[in-house]
């Protein structure tokens, strides 16, 4: 993935110093990742997480591997991430405890009280194909790293609740086929579409509303205090996946598309229909029954947290692209008035 322009103080600095080899970052830069406004929406702070994330994931052109674990990137990176962690908490409530056997309905009632706005309905029934082409923009910041940060969950467990992730995670992946592994099926569908295919190609097109649902899976699957997040995370997405996607694919066939543009939410329609039963009963459900009598509450309460986030960001996300498509402008960055904002 090549570096993405920068977007504020932080994100410049960062860049630059990403370029030489690693160094002490200055002291005043962890600092500048805590300034005031609603962090979901701050593109420096997005897009700050954004890059240290993904030196855990594939890194980044021209960056040295020592970066990673680099004690100064660390603390940036957990300063940014306390301020991030923070706008989560205060938008989303911890959710009560309720007993295991109770999490696998706890979960669909978070997803039956969703009251987002309807996306997918819009792309079957309205959208034009250059909005589709902006859907496809956004969503292939997470799909074509499709299921990597739930992956991190599972050396975390044993038992039952591994055997429902590694399930999970075998069909996301293909089964062991490289052509059918879910990530490639979105390039095809991308590349239908005319658009670039190279992993991380429109980080630099995407607005921080839509890192910031990245950016969840990223804080939840990389620490282990939060694994119960990430686990009621993965439920949530394929609890809410089947009937979008079907949504998707035919809206995308209303334009024209062929049947390898549409494969991936196509696939996506049956998968997750089992998916769904799996990681509420056998992966979310068992993992807080396995749970110390002591830990119990706190992590079925994570475990609905995970779950809620991921509702709440990807309404918020929705809500983007439908009020700027709504207003006739296209939901992608404006590099310009970015450019401008950085200047000033």
């Amino acid at each position: 993935m090549q570096l993405p322009q920068p977007r504020g103080p932080v994100t410049a600095a960062l860049r630059r110093a990403l370029a030489g080899a690693p160094h002490e970052l200055p002291g005043n830069l962890v600092a500048a990742a805590a300034p005031p406004g609603d962090p979901l929406v701050d593109e420096d702070l997005q897009l700050t997480l954004h890059l240290c994330y993904e030196l855990h994931y594939r890194g980044l052109d021209g960056v040295d591997e020592g970066w990673e674990w680099h004690p100064s990137l660390l603390a940036l990176r957990h300063a940014a991430e306390r301020r991030f962690e923070a706008a989560l908490r205060r938008l989303v409530p911890l959710p009560a405890a309720v007993p295991p056997r109770d999490v696998p309905r706890a979960l669909t009632a978070l997803v039956d009280a969703d009251d987002g706005p309807e996306l997918s309905r819009y792309l079957a029934g309205h959208a034009t194909v250059e909005q589709f082409r902006e859907f496809v923009t956004h969503r292939s910041i997470y799909h074509l790293r499709e299921a990597d940060p739930h992956t991190w969950a599972i050396p975390r467990l044993a038992g039952r609740p591994k055997a429902a992730l590694v399930e999970i995670q075998i069909d996301e992946y293909g089964g062991g086929r490289a052509e059918r592994m879910h990530a490639e099926l979105f390039r095809t569908t991308m590349r239908e579409l005319g658009l670039d295919t190279a992993y991380g190609a429109h980080v630099d097109a995407v607005p921080a509303v839509t890192l910031a649902t990245n950016n969840l899976m990223s804080l939840f699957g990389l620490h282990r205090r939060l694994l119960g997040a990430i686990l009621g995370h993965l439920a949530v997405l394929e609890m809410t996946s089947s009937l979008p996607n079907r949504r998707y694919g035919n809206g995308l066939r209303r334009l024209g598309g062929n049947p390898d543009a549409t494969r991936f939410y196509d696939e996506h329609v049956e998968a997750d229909a089992v998916h769904e039963q799996i990681a509420a009963h056998d992966l979310c459900g068992a993992y807080c029954a396995d749970q110390p009598a002591q830990r119990r509450a706190e992590q079925t309460s994570l475990v609905l947290f995970g779950a809620a986030c991921a509702l709440a960001l990807d309404g918020r996300f929705a809500a983007h692209l439908l009020r700027r498509w709504a207003d006739g402008v296209s939901s992608l960055q404006d590099q310009r008035s970015l450019a401008g904002a950085l200047r000033a």
